[in-house]
């Protein structure tokens, strides 16, 4: 079969959790953005127009004017994001890949491979390392495309049905929200098909400039690739690039 397809529908996973930096949290809506930019030039334009007259009153508005110019061209509210507010996760755009092939091994074979999830890395490029820190939870270090920007979470199994499946995302508090499942059947004459469905999702609200390679159509391709190697590592026992 080893066939790939890109799937709409989005799997099941924890919300983003906030960026340790509250500074790049974007917690005002786009129109109390354009009101905050108006709202600042105004004040300074009046500022400026009194500074003669009431020299001290013109300075606050000027100290005013500079928080509502960096709350609307920033987006972020230091006040919102000492409350913890931030905009709703329903406008995140994800990366979701499903992939389906056909592997000429064993169906417990192919399914331990993978349950041993320190194996990944070693056929998915995207992925620099996969520490497993008891047998339900790890710590995945991804990297982008040209080895540009890595981001690194916490993850769990939240379903496992020995040699037919496995489920994980990642924990809540994630700067990323991530999850996967992998389904192991067995064929009439002995294979395995495989069906894998991950999902890869930047938290809502915050500026992108560090996580944009991570909605880069390079970066999609590249995950299909690596999920592709994974046959070819179980067939050879070795990847040719």
């Amino acid at each position: 079969m080893n066939t790939l397809v890109n799937q709409s529908n989005e799997l099941e996973q924890p919300k983003a959790g906030p960026l340790y930096d509250s500074s790049n949290i974007i917690n005002v809506t786009p129109e109390g953005r354009i009101i905050s930019i108006f709202t600042g030039s105004w004040l300074i334009g009046s500022a400026i127009s009194e500074v003669d007259k009431k020299p001290v009153y013109s300075l606050l508005k000027l100290l005013s004017a500079g928080y509502l110019l960096y709350r609307g061209i920033s987006g972020n509210c230091l006040i919102n994001g000492l409350t913890g507010k931030r905009k709703p996760d329903r406008h995140t755009t994800a990366v979701n890949i499903r992939t389906s092939m056909l592997i000429d091994n064993p169906k417990e074979e192919v399914f331990y491979f993978w349950r041993q999830l320190g194996n990944l890395s070693v056929f998915m490029k995207h992925l620099q390392s996969v520490e497993e820190i008891d047998p339900m939870h790890s710590h995945w270090v991804a990297k982008g495309p040209g080895g540009i920007g890595t981001l690194e979470w916490d993850a769990e199994i939240v379903k496992e049905i020995p040699g037919d499946f496995i489920g994980w995302r990642s924990l809540p508090g994630s700067s990323i929200a991530t999850a996967g499942r992998v389904t192991f059947r067995e064929t009439l004459n002995g294979s395995t098909e495989v069906d894998v469905m991950i999902t890869y999702r930047p938290p809502a609200g915050y500026v992108g400039t560090g996580l944009a390679w991570l909605l880069n159509p390079a970066f999609e391709n590249m995950v299909i690739r690596d999920i592709k190697r994974f046959k070819m590592y179980m067939e050879t026992g070795e990847i040719v690039k």
